[in-house]
C-alpha cells in the first residue's frame, strides 16, 4: 500500500486502528561504593523526575497533533516516577509529504496531523545491584494513537531526549477499520522497520536487531551503542583515576551487563 497526501484512504467512518509504541531505554553506570551508587539513583531522580518527564511528553503530544485533557504525575519514594497523559485530536495544519513515508519524525517544532484519542505514558525503574558496582536507569515510554498519524514520527524526539545506552522499541497495529466500500484494512500504511524511523546519525551510533512480524503487524528493533568509552560509565570521576587492571575489570563488567540487557538473557559473569 504506498500512499501520498492526494491518496488517502476515504473511510467509513472513524480510523478504529490502533497503533502502539513502546520505547525502551537503558543507562548503565559503573558506582564502587554505596555512597556514589546513592548519588547515582538521586541525580536519575533529579534528571528525570515527573516534571521534565512531563515536559517531554507533552513534546510528543505536540509532534502528534494532539490536546492534552489530562496529566497525572507521581515522583516515587524511594526512587522513580510515572506520569500518564490522555490526549484527544488536535489542531490540523495541514497534512505533511512525509505523513506516510518511513522516515525519522520531527524534534517538536509544529503540529503535523491529528489523530481522536490517544494515551502517553512514561514510568521510570533506576536501580543497582545489591552488591557489584553495577547501576542501571531504565525508562519505559508508551504512545498509543487512534487515528491517521503513527506514533512513529515521536521516535526521533525521544531518542534526543534520554541519553541511551540501551534502546528497545515494539510497534503494533491492532483492530481494523474499514474503507467507504466495507473493505477491512488492518494497516493503512507502509512500514518494513522501525528502523526507517531513525535518523541514519543515530543508526550509526548503534548495533541493531530487526524481529519482524509482518502478517501480524508486530515490529521490535533494539540497539546497543557501539562506541565505548569508560569515561560515560563512571560517575564523579574519570578513568584516569584508575589503574589499568581497574580500568580492565570493569570494562568488562560494563559490557556484560550491557550485553545481557540488550540480548535479554543471563551470560557467564567476565572473571575479574
Amino acid at each position: 500500500m504506498t500512499l501520498t497526501t492526494e491518496q488517502r484512504i476515504t473511510l467509513h467512518g472513524f480510523n478504529n486502528l490502533t497503533k502502539s509504541l513502546s520505547f525502551n531505554m537503558y543507562d548503565i553506570c559503573y558506582t564502587r561504593t554505596k555512597d556514589e551508587r546513592e548519588a547515582y539513583i538521586e541525580y536519575i531522580d533529579e534528571q528525570y523526575n515527573a516534571a521534565r518527564l512531563t515536559k517531554i511528553l507533552k513534546a510528543v503530544a505536540d509532534i502528534i497533533g494532539a490536546h492534552v485533557l489530562n496529566v497525572a504525575k507521581q515522583d516515587y519514594d524511594p526512587q522513580g516516577a510515572s506520569v500518564t497523559m490522555l490526549v484527544s485530536e488536535g489542531p490540523v495544519e495541514g497534512a505533511p509529504e512525509t505523513s506516510f513515508e518511513e522516515s525519522p519524525g520531527p524534534l517538536p517544532e509544529t503540529v503535523l496531523m491529528h489523530l481522536n484519542t490517544s494515551h502517553i505514558t512514561v514510568h521510570t525503574y533506576p536501580e543497582y545491584h545489591p552488591d557489584e558496582g553495577i547501576s542501571t536507569f531504565r525508562a519505559d515510554i508508551d504512545v498509543s494513537t487512534c487515528g491517521e498519524i503513527s506514533p512513529l514520527k515521536a521516535l526521533n524526539y525521544l531518542i534526543h531526549s534520554f541519553d541511551t545506552d540501551i534502546m528497545t522499541m515494539d510497534y503494533r497495529v491492532r483492530g481494523f477499520t474499514r474503507d467507504i466500500n466495507g473493505h477491512k484494512l488492518f494497516i493503512d500504511h507502509d512500514i518494513s522497520s522501525i528502523q526507517n524511523y531513525i535518523p541514519e546519525e543515530i543508526k550509526n551510533m548503534y548495533d541493531m536487531i530487526d524481529v519482524n512480524v509482518y502478517q501480524e503487524n508486530i515490529f521490535h528493533t533494539k540497539c546497543k551503542l557501539k562506541k565505548f568509552d569508560l569515561n560515560n560509565y563512571l560517575f564523579g570521576y574519570t578513568k584516569d583515576k584508575l589503574s589499568e587492571a581497574e580500568q580492565k575489570d570493569i570494562t568488562e563488567s560494563v559490557k556484560w551487563e550491557m550485553d545481557e540487557i540488550f540480548y535479554g538473557k543471563n551470560m557467564s559473569a567476565p572473571l575479574l
